[in-house]
């Protein structure tokens, strides 16, 4: 699910380099699911 939603919002970052929409939200927005990747990659390696 996690994976599913990152890769949407990195689609839409990509999109807003073409098309100039969302300004800062779509950063905003692939810095958090940056930050949940990354967060999941350390849990799934405690484990």
């Amino acid at each position: 699910m996690l994976w599913t939603i990152a890769a949407i919002i990195l689609i839409l970052w990509l999109l807003g380099f073409f098309t100039a929409t969302g300004g800062s939200l779509i950063h905003i927005l692939l810095v958090i699911a940056l930050v949940l990747v990354i967060l999941q990659l350390l849990q799934g390696r405690r484990r």
